[in-house]
């Protein structure tokens, strides 16, 4: 059976974490250190934040990664980057 293609793209990426989460500081330092841009939004500090992450994930978890359409939620870093490599999303 032949491995379905996927082109590799980068997008915008948005990272709802909260400031004490660890997964939050380990899902920061994944990106970073592979040289993705995203936009951190502490969704502690900010309600409307929060309240976007609610309606865009169906949950209340961190780390929340948002990637165009596409939504990880509570999640690691071996999720993350199973996640990145599924839908192409390079740095």
């Amino acid at each position: 059976m032949a491995a379905a293609y996927v082109e590799s793209v980068a997008m915008e990426l948005t990272l709802y974490s909260r400031e004490w989460c660890s997964w939050c500081i380990d899902a920061k330092d994944y990106l970073t250190e592979r040289g993705y841009k995203f936009t951190e939004i502490d969704v502690g500090r900010d309600r409307d934040a929060y309240q976007e992450m609610v309606e865009l994930s169906d949950q209340t978890y961190v780390p929340t990664l948002a990637a165009g359409d596409e939504v990880l939620a509570n999640f690691d870093t071996d999720q993350l980057e199973a996640f990145l490599n599924k839908h192409g999303i390079v740095p």
